[in-house]
């Protein structure tokens, strides 16, 4: 018999219903914070989908550092926390659909350029801050574990 994936002893750690309730919860808690958002932020009418925009590219911040701290620096080893923040609340409070709707409408109504805009602007400043504040909390977590 070979030895595949799915051989070998069983996964540690909380089983599938405990990660789907907490998945669960978190994605409400994250589609409440964007929905918040977006009635704080009300954008309507032509021009750049500025909400959208900066829940993306906060929560892509928000993933950056969430990264670092279970998986690169394991100072957070709960088993349910990144499930419960990575996958719910930030997944819940992300909007790719949304953010391609934007794009859809801005096209429709002819504002291509402001459409390009989003659509390149949205990607590089997602990536940029996932990157940023991953780069950051390395350097604070780092610095704080070094002895002097």
């Amino acid at each position: 018999m070979s030895g595949g994936p799915a051989s070998g002893p069983p996964a540690r750690g909380p089983g599938t219903w405990p990660v789907l309730a907490v998945i669960a919860a978190g994605g409400s808690l994250g589609a409440v914070a964007r929905y918040a958002a977006s009635l704080a932020w009300p954008v309507s009418g032509p021009g750049f989908p500025w909400t959208v925009f900066a829940v993306n590219v906060t929560g892509c911040a928000l993933i950056g550092v969430l990264m670092v701290l279970t998986v690169e620096r394991a100072r957070v080893t709960r088993p349910l926390v990144r499930p419960f923040l990575g996958v719910g609340v930030l997944g819940g409070f992300t909007t790719f659909s949304t953010y391609a709707a934007d794009v859809s409408r801005l096209l429709v109504r002819q504002e291509v350029a402001t459409a390009l805009a989003y659509a390149a602007a949205t990607a590089v400043a997602a990536l940029a801050a996932v990157w940023g504040a991953a780069a950051l909390t390395r350097a604070l977590v780092d610095g704080r574990g070094r002895v002097s």
